[in-house]
């Protein structure tokens, strides 16, 4: 029964049924990031290390942290989408070229999130889809038709915020990169953190005069058709607009 999904989703991810993941079988562990093409367009970006931005205390963060769904027309700065990618995804060291410790915690460093952005307003980066490559920290331009915000607000079921944003982060999950590990209770993970990540966007915004609305009311199928996502391996689990707030920080 349709009623009974979620009930089964937690019972079927318990520990007794996880069985034997193919880490313990010994198969080889998944990439940290999806491959790209060599004939692919990259965007450069300002790297992590000389990224600026203003002091900002953690607990007055945390004390005004709110949903924004209105934001000025000011554009971002492509250093300012850099720190976003950062807080979200940075990654400050690559170990044993399979494991990425990253600003954000992930079950067994699997880190099995990748970042698609919806760009409309950065300075120095065409409106577009991007891939982020958090190995290179780098933008990968993805396929882009004319009317991709059009598109795009329709698969957030018309939230017009969505046309409004600077940026919408949409992390996608490559769930053999966990359940690799963790078996099925790892879909459980992908969930969880997506959740850390989104936090740290909120949290990162507020340095930098910006308002995040995250969003989990969306088109799965039509959200993995715009960003060329298969719906199976690789999926969307949650989205986020972030655009300059109207009154500066919050």
């Amino acid at each position: 029964m349709l009623g009974d999904i979620g009930k089964s989703f937690m019972e079927r991810t318990r520990y007794e049924y996880v069985g034997i993941p193919d880490q313990a079988r010994g198969f080889p562990p998944p990439p940290v990031e999806l491959p790209f093409k060599p004939s692919d367009t990259l965007v450069e970006l300002p790297a992590p290390g000389e990224i600026r931005v203003g002091e900002f205390d953690l607990r007055r963060a945390i004390e005004a942290r709110r949903s924004v769904r209105k934001y000025s027309r000011k554009p971002l700065s492509a250093e300012e989408l850099s720190f976003l990618l950062w807080c979200t995804q940075g990654i400050r060291e690559v170990v044993q070229k399979y494991i990425t410790l990253r600003t954000v915690p992930s079950a067994g460093a699997r880190h099995a999130l990748e970042t698609f952005l919806m760009i409309n307003n950065v300075e120095g980066v065409d409106p577009g889809l991007y891939r982020f490559l958090p190995v290179e920290h780098k933008l990968c331009r993805l396929p882009t038709p004319e009317d991709f915000t059009e598109q795009f607000t329709a698969a957030c079921l018309g939230q017009t915020f969505v046309a409004q944003s600077a940026v919408t982060f949409a992390w996608a999950a490559a769930a053999y990169r966990m359940t690799w590990r963790y078996g099925q209770r790892g879909y459980r993970y992908l969930h969880l953190d997506a959740g850390h990540v989104c936090q740290n966007l909120y949290l990162g915004a507020q340095a930098i005069g910006c308002g995040v609305c995250a969003i989990a009311a969306f088109s799965d199928e039509q959200v993995n058709r715009i960003l060329g996502l298969d719906g199976d391996d690789l999926f969307a689990v949650y989205l986020a607009a972030v655009g300059k707030s109207r009154g500066g920080r919050q």
